[in-house]
């Protein structure tokens, strides 16, 4: 998996978050089912992040293996931190520490 194709479940993830969280919290209305809005966003966050790469591994055919568990154990706990704090939030890190990076291998090849 790359980092766009990561970045892309990332922000597919956040989209629907939104979406199925707000269908969840009518729902239980509807029922009378008391909930924390937080916690629900981010279990339905962690859900759809384990189903999206779940998906991602049979369509693509990929193999399980060490880096793709970094992969899922990261877009968990970032799709939960999107649902906390906005995917722009997230994504505005992941640049920054992507920027750092780039500027730090920079400087190694020119020392």
């Amino acid at each position: 998996m790359t980092l766009s194709m990561f970045l892309m479940l990332l922000l597919m993830v956040s989209t629907f978050t939104g979406l199925v969280t707000e269908a969840v919290k009518k729902w239980m209305r509807e029922r009378g089912i008391p909930y924390r809005a937080n916690a629900l966003a981010g279990y339905v966050a962690a859900v759809l992040a384990v189903a999206t790469n779940v998906a991602y591994v049979i369509l693509a055919g990929a193999m399980v293996n060490a880096r793709m568990a970094v992969y899922l154990i990261a877009l968990v706990f970032l799709s939960w931190l999107a649902a906390m704090v906005g995917y722009d939030k997230v994504i505005q890190a992941i640049s920054q520490f992507k920027a750092y990076k780039e500027e730090d291998t920079h400087n190694d090849q020119t020392s």
